[in-house]
């Protein structure tokens, strides 16, 4: 009889443990998609808006699978109106139309964390009580204890390693903006030393001026803004030469 309670135990384990990990790394996705959301939320410009809007739409559909798996009907069904909503930031035209969209999304996605704890919890296995089986029943209540403990370090792993990749983004989005300063400084050092040497050549010229298409700053990496950037210089210091070369004629 306790070899058939051992059994029985052991395959409903086993279907719900498939069940609960599916649960696990939906949950992990969608705690991230909500973290990214609110900083959209949070941001004071429409880049910073979308680029965390767009960090969040991506979390929300790499959650789609385990949450289908996962059987979390009602937390799929909320990542999907998520989703709806973060895809029209993109193509926002103002940072208030953009951050509408942003709210909207924020708030279902915080019921989409709670209801995918409900599923968690609701496909958490439980233990057969069984007159002849005590010591299995002790052994499952082990079971689920270590359970719940895992489940709690995973989850403060994965805010842990959010809150990182938030300050690491964040830290490479000053580095960017503090670089394109630094070279639109010199650019515009530039320009005017430029001007003021061909007024002094008496030069009839047309005064240079800044050519420099917007570029964004969320999509380019370091070395991208300084090839960028180098380019303009590089074009200014040429029409500067082509300036210089009809005062000759």
């Amino acid at each position: 009889m306790k070899y058939f309670y051992f059994l029985l135990v052991l395959v409903t384990t086993l279907n719900l443990n498939a069940q609960t990990t599916d649960c696990d790394e939906a949950n992990s996705y969608l705690v991230n998609a909500y973290s990214h959301v609110k900083d959209a939320y949070e941001s004071n410009n429409i880049s910073h808006l979308k680029y965390y809007a767009n960090r969040s739409l991506e979390a929300f559909k790499l959650s789609k699978k385990t949450l289908k798996d996962c059987g979390c009907e009602t937390a799929l069904k909320l990542s999907n109106k998520s989703i709806d909503l973060l895809a029209k930031v993109e193509n926002s035209e103002t940072y208030e139309d953009g951050r509408f969209f942003v709210k909207r999304a924020r708030d279902l996605s915080k019921e989409s964390v709670i209801e995918i704890d409900k599923c968690a919890y609701s496909n958490t296995p439980t233990v057969v009580e069984a007159d002849e089986s005590s010591e299995l029943s002790d052994l499952q209540n082990e079971q689920l204890a270590l359970k719940k403990q895992q489940e709690a370090l995973k989850l403060k792993a994965a805010e842990i390693k959010n809150k990182l990749a938030q300050q690491e983004e964040k830290a490479l989005l000053l580095e960017k903006e503090q670089l394109i300063v630094s070279y639109k400084t010199a650019i515009a050092s530039n320009i005017k030393s430029y001007n003021e040497a061909l007024a002094v050549c008496d030069c009839n010229h047309v005064a240079l001026k800044e050519v420099d298409a917007p570029i964004d700053i969320s999509t380019k990496n370091i070395e991208a803004i300084k090839s960028h950037y180098i380019n303009n210089l590089k074009t200014l210091a040429s029409n500067y030469l082509s300036q210089l070369n009809l005062c000759e004629k």
